[in-house]
């Protein structure tokens, strides 16, 4: 592949609005996977291990996730509905943004209003994305990783290195099998896991008025509750 990934961590805690966001769907995402999965117990139900896992990568703190399990313990039957769009924003940027709500009429004219605000509007996008099982951590053993993970049948797309992290991209209906090799060789802490729609062609933009406003796009759409992802094809 060859792609630059941009881990987005960091990022997610620019604003306190993008914060108390995240942390609002770290609550609905890890509430519906202790439900929809019968437990709440991550050892046993693998949606909401993978759910910890990834919003752990994010700095969402324990508490969180305790509030959101004992909530899912009790006799709240909430019902959080997914949702993706699509969108052209300046400059060529393409946008896949997904949803978790409990209206999804609400979600749809959010995400529209934020595109449209910034001279973007909705369009189909989805053919320069391909879903990927992306996992990133702190190693320095690349090569053995590789091998781990062929030997255990996972249908790896790319494994990189720069300094002392390693990225893994595998065709996201290996995840879980990934995972399970990677825990066997004793990696346990993920900065990133989770299964995203990856660009496969980037774009830079050079003008300072047009990044501002894609910027101001993905700051918008992190800043609302109901979206869970937003994925893009710029480089910034």
């Amino acid at each position: 592949m060859g792609r630059h990934h941009e881990v987005r961590a960091a990022a997610m805690a620019k604003t306190g609005k993008i914060k108390s966001a995240l942390y609002a769907r770290a609550s609905r995402e890890v509430y519906m996977a202790a439900k929809s999965g019968g437990s709440i117990d991550p050892n046993s139900n693998l949606a909401l291990r993978a759910a910890m896992e990834k919003f752990r990568g994010k700095s969402v703190p324990r508490d969180v996730f305790d509030r959101a399990l004992k909530k899912a313990a009790g006799s709240d039957a909430e019902v959080y509905l997914p949702g993706r769009y699509e969108a052209i924003g300046p400059g060529n940027s393409m946008f896949v943004i997904d949803t978790l709500t409990d209206n999804a009429n609400r979600a749809l004219v959010e995400v529209r209003t934020i595109v449209v605000r910034k001279g973007g509007h909705m369009g189909n996008v989805m053919f320069n994305f391909t879903e990927t099982g992306v996992f990133v951590f702190k190693g320095q053993n690349r090569d053995e990783v590789e091998e781990a993970l062929i030997l255990g049948d996972v249908d790896v797309r790319e494994v990189n290195q720069e300094d002392d992290v390693v990225v893994v991209y595998v065709n996201p209906s290996d995840f879980s099998k990934a995972r399970d090799v990677l825990n066997g060789l004793g990696i346990s802490e993920f900065d990133e896991a989770e299964i995203e729609m990856l660009p496969n062609d980037t774009v830079d933009v050079d003008d300072d008025e047009t990044k501002q406003k894609i910027n101001d796009i993905i700051d918008g759409l992190n800043e609302l509750e109901d979206v869970s992802n937003v994925f893009h094809n710029v480089n910034l």
